[in-house]
């Protein structure tokens, strides 16, 4: 008996009361008569979202949860899987351990196989929502159970253990979908750009492209100073960690080809280069008035400093105890918020004990790395990742032999271009991305809500402003849920197989999700190593043929 009427889990845009009034949430497809059944490793936030947007949007059904968090798991299970509090949840419901979850259902099988008339039913496709650096353990052991499988974005810390996750995968490709959570490219707004730009040329051939991602300076903080992503020896560089899909929309946009199923290869880069480093989160830009203090509630400067983990956490300026918020980032934080019933008078003790936890010189560094510290002095934290970031890819001319029938000039849509990306956390906005391209006939402004065309042929103007199906990244975690249930759907019912259910509703395969994170992974070399890295031979060299 799954639940309804379930509330945003996600972190984008909660401060933008305006835009929520006008969401507009997809309609589900049609159920079939046996719906894709969904497993969900790690019930953390994104768990939560993919969740929530596989009952809202898609025509599947959670079926199974693993989560270490004994209140998390439970309370995933009551709120998406089983809401019948008067009987128990089917066995296979939820597992302590994503590796309980491979036992049983290797156990499950083996009853299958036997004729057992009193084995469960199974599980279709999972959604791996793990902390990033467990992603590749995770998939890899999932691959001998032949199940459709989505990973959350990034694919992998390390550009081997994304080589090796498709090698793991390659094998299933005649038979199953796998999909990476780059949402992005699901956005009704993203979706309707690349198609403007593209199929449409609403500007010409594209010349250049400036994309910006505004992370928000509490958004940071709590994310990537106090938070998981904190530092590069625990988890990975913040370009990886937090813009990996803002490279892969780049690629997606000047890179891939137009259609999935088209047999053009893809334009590919000549060159990337980077800078960037932490620039603001450290020691010698701390208030001198906040002393030796290490911790927010401890210290004199706290009532004046805009990064207290009391204004964050407690007070209603940002998303904060006092507005009433159970989600993000109040879940993070306090876990168990929702036990408190909405009270906030009860809440507050438990959460100014979260928030004056702290740690010394006496502490066990593997203690300090394995969790998050949201009262630290953001001044004060063992964070290392890039506070502010710039990636510049360019592209040679690169044209094809059907460019001189199909287009006006010998090079058609492959001509020289390049693109620039800007990572900045020191911002109001929170994750609203705005780009600029720059084309061969006119300019398109794009701001996650409005594109506006400027077609310098006519003189003419004119603006888009698609649909928002929810404010979680402008409807991109529904579109990849929806997309993604909607393909297992057709290979389990419908009697597709798995590489036109890949093409038509997943959109990429293994080797451009590939691609996309290999781009992350040049780019950190070129800032590390302070030059500029030659795409073709650092791909020969470093990735080769990787389905070898």
């Amino acid at each position: 008996m799954a639940p309804h009427n379930i509330q945003d889990e996600g972190p984008a845009d909660l401060e933008d009361k305006a835009a929520a009034a006008e969401v507009r949430p997809p309609t589900p497809p049609p159920m079939s008569a046996r719906p894709p059944r969904m497993l969900i490793i790690g019930a953390g936030s994104r768990g939560r979202v993919y969740g929530r947007c596989t009952l809202q949007s898609s025509n599947g059904v959670v079926v199974s949860v693993c989560e270490p968090d004994a209140y998390k798991r439970e309370d995933y299970v009551r709120t998406f899987i089983w809401s019948d509090a008067k009987h128990p949840a089917p066995k296979g419901s939820s597992f302590a351990d994503w590796r309980d979850f491979v036992a049983w259902e290797l156990r499950r099988r083996e009853r299958e196989a036997a004729g057992d008339p009193d084995v469960p039913e199974g599980v279709d496709a999972a959604f791996v929502c793990v902390r990033d650096e467990m992603h590749h353990d995770v998939v890899v052991a999932l691959a001998p159970l032949h199940l459709h499988v989505m990973c959350e974005k990034p694919l992998a810390t390390t550009l081997a253990d994304c080589v090796d996750m498709y090698r793991a995968m390659a094998p299933l490709q005649p038979t199953k979908v796998f999909s990476v959570g780059h949402v992005l490219r699901y956005s009704p707004h993203n979706m309707l750009l690349r198609k403007l730009l593209l199929e449409d040329r609403a500007i010409g051939d594209i010349l250049s492209v400036v994309h910006t991602e505004p992370v928000g300076f509490w958004h940071f903080a709590h994310s990537y100073v106090r938070g998981n992503w904190r530092k590069e020896s625990t988890t990975a560089p913040s370009l990886l960690t937090k813009s990996c899909h803002d490279i892969d929309i780049i690629l997606w946009l000047l890179c891939s080809p137009q259609s999935p199923s088209s047999s053009e290869p893809p334009h590919l880069p000549s060159e990337v280069a980077s800078s960037g480093s932490l620039q603001f989160y450290r020691k010698s830009r701390k208030p001198k008035a906040a002393g030796a203090a290490t911790n927010c509630l401890s210290c004199a400067a706290e009532p004046d400093c805009m990064y207290s983990s009391k204004r964050v956490y407690e007070s209603a300026r940002h998303q904060g105890l006092e507005t009433g918020n159970i989600r993000w980032p109040m879940s993070v934080v306090l876990p168990d918020i929702e036990s408190f019933g909405g009270d906030i008078e009860q809440a507050r003790p438990e959460l100014l004990r979260r928030l004056a936890e702290d740690y010394d010189s006496t502490t066990p560094q593997a203690e300090i790395d394995a969790r998050n510290w949201f009262g630290r002095c953001v001044f004060e934290s063992d964070n290392d990742v890039c506070d502010e970031q710039v990636v510049t890819i360019r592209w040679d001319e690169d044209p094809l032999p059907s460019a001189q029938e199909t287009y006006a000039d010998a090079v058609g849509n492959r001509g020289a271009k390049q693109a620039t990306f800007h990572m900045v956390a020191q911002t109001k906005r929170q994750c609203v991305r705005f780009t600029h391209v720059y084309g061969t006939t006119g300019e398109i402004y794009a701001d996650s809500r409005t594109i506006a065309i400027e077609d310098f042929r006519t003189g003419t103007q004119r603006s888009y402003h698609p649909k928002l199906e929810s404010l979680g990244h402008g409807g991109g975690d529904h579109g990849i849920t929806r997309q993604f249930v909607l393909a297992v759907d057709r290979v389990k019912n419908h009697g597709w197989d798995a590489p036109r259910a890949q093409r038509e509703f997943i959109g990429c395969g293994l080797e451009e999700i590939i691609r996309s994170h290999a781009m992350v992974f040049a780019a950190e070399e070129a800032r590390t190593g302070k030059k500029v890295v030659d795409w073709k031979a650092w791909w020969d060299e470093k990735v080769g043929r990787i389905s070898k």
